[in-house]
């Protein structure tokens, strides 16, 4: 929606007004809105919400499919294509510099096309991709490849959590959005398992599916309502809001708060990367770029890059632990699912934390045993206990609940400039920790162990000190709560 310039005087004054009545207004209606509304809620009204989520997670299937591609191929794929160490590392990490650019534009793209218009671009970018890596001869075209598809993935990275986090209803949206995760490490595992059976060539043409199923898909589900209404798309956000909550829904109070939050952004002017350091975006903006760091240096683009090579230097079967890593992944990502609207989003990850930092210093430990000569029939055992129990960690708080975050707490007329960022930030520490990780474990497998647990007990800290908690509000609730905590 295009939006006006107005005078920096006046702008303060009216914006300072809006957002006092906006409060108002949600408080209001949050103190009127009575338990019989929401039970007069049916599963059939969620039928279109649950679709639309499925359709728009085979984007998240797709991004876990890439991620996990060069874990069993590693070692065929050097072997067939004459590949050194730091060619295969340039190859394993150009994805996430494909990535940082998707990111970079993710939230333009997002803006300008719609949701569904993104989706549709990601997933062209990463069918091209695959179709590269598949008739690769040589480093090149395999680099290429790589790299559209991770441009692709850079995109849906920021557009999945947040189409499903504006379409779906406040009680169920963080679940939803966890599905994001549990799509990403179910196509990863998917990737492990066939990657150990398969061709590399052949797992490059199974990349495919998940683009065609959402291209396919996205012709029958609605766009965002708030993009639409955001894009001043009347008849159509009501359309599309009524079609999502059900024929049968009452959705006037939801449309009026999605429009009352709509129109108090309306006399804003347009976001610029400045504005994000402004103290009305700032706590907003550490959060979710704070979060986005920790999750990366914990190392989890380096363990799930190279789990392969990690378990046979520790003497276990790469194969072997590759599949135990699929195995732990989606059942504990499924448990993530459950928890997030139980326990709350600043648990979850404090827990996820602890886990990983566990999990680094028994890795750490099993390699610093094997350095020494010590132990040396522990030092599998202890390896594979280690990283599983870290995937487990990961899995359950750590992967998903930042994303779920993200989604929740920039306002609509920032979420594309300030998504931009954080999955921009989110992607630069993925290329530094999956480009440095095999360097690193040649230098020191337990320093990188040891380092990896130092962010995992940071992050326990600042969540406890910084993030607030999410669950059981809808988006403009969490907008004002925000506010009054600047």
């Amino acid at each position: 929606m295009a939006i006006g310039e107005i005078k920096d005087v006046e702008r303060g004054e009216i914006v300072s007004k809006v957002e006092e009545d906006l409060g108002k207004l949600l408080l209001k209606k949050v103190a009127s809105r009575d338990d019989q509304d929401e039970e007069s809620e049916t599963s059939e009204s969620y039928l279109m919400v649950l679709f639309s989520t499925f359709v728009a997670v085979c984007g998240s299937f797709e991004f876990g499919s890439c991620v996990g591609y060069s874990a069993p191929t590693q070692s065929s794929i050097r072997q067939d294509l004459h590949l050194s160490i730091a060619e295969f590392s340039m190859f394993g990490s150009i994805l996430t510099i494909g990535a940082m650019l998707g990111a970079v534009m993710s939230g333009k793209i997002s803006d300008f096309s719609g949701r569904k218009g993104a989706m549709r671009t990601s997933a062209c970018f990463c069918i091209t991709g695959w179709l590269a890596v598949y008739f690769s001869k040589g480093a090149l075209l395999l680099d290429v490849g790589r790299f559209f598809t991770g441009y692709g993935i850079g995109v849906f990275s920021y557009v999945v959590p947040v189409y499903i986090a504006e379409i779906s209803p406040k009680n169920l949206r963080g679940g939803l959005t966890t599905l994001n995760q549990l799509m990403i490490v179910t196509g990863s595992s998917i990737s492990f398992m066939i990657g150990s059976l398969v061709s590399w060539q052949t797992l490059a043409l199974t990349g495919l599916a998940p683009c065609i199923v959402l291209l396919f898909g996205l012709s029958f589900i609605p766009e965002s309502p708030r993009w639409l209404a955001k894009a001043g798309r009347e008849k159509e956000f009501r359309v599309a809001l009524q079609k999502l909550r059900g024929k049968e829904a009452d959705i006037t109070k939801e449309a009026e708060e999605i429009q009352v939050s709509i129109q108090a952004l309306e006399i804003l002017p347009k976001a610029r990367i400045l504005d994000l350091v402004s103290k009305k975006y700032s706590r907003s903006v550490i959060i979710g770029v704070s979060l986005m760091v920790f999750q990366q240096f914990v190392g989890c683009n380096g363990i799930g890059f190279y789990a392969s090579e990690t378990f046979v230097k520790a003497g276990f079967s790469g194969k072997l632990g590759t599949i135990a890593i699929a195995c732990v992944q989606v059942p504990l990502t499924v448990l993530g699912t459950i928890l997030i609207d139980k326990c709350g989003r600043r648990p979850l990850i404090m827990i996820s934390a602890g886990g990983i930092f566990f999990g680094c210093i028994i890795t750490g430990t099993s390699f610093l045993l094997k350095g020494q000569d010590l132990l040396l029939e522990w030092v599998p055992i202890l390896a594979v206990g280690g990283v599983l129990i870290y995937v487990a960690a990961f899995s359950i708080g750590m992967g998903p609940v930042p994303w779920v975050i993200m989604s929740e707490i920039f306002p609509i007329n920032v979420k594309g400039i300030a998504g931009s960022l954080v999955v921009l930030v989110n992607w630069s520490g993925a290329w530094a920790v999956s480009y440095t990780f095999n360097f690193l474990m040649s230098w020191s497998s337990p320093g990188t162990f040891y380092m990896y647990s130092v962010f995992a007990a940071m992050t326990i800290i600042f969540v406890a000190k910084m993030v607030p908690e999410t669950k059981g509000k809808t988006l403009e609730e969490i907008q004002a709560s925000i506010k009054r905590e600047t």
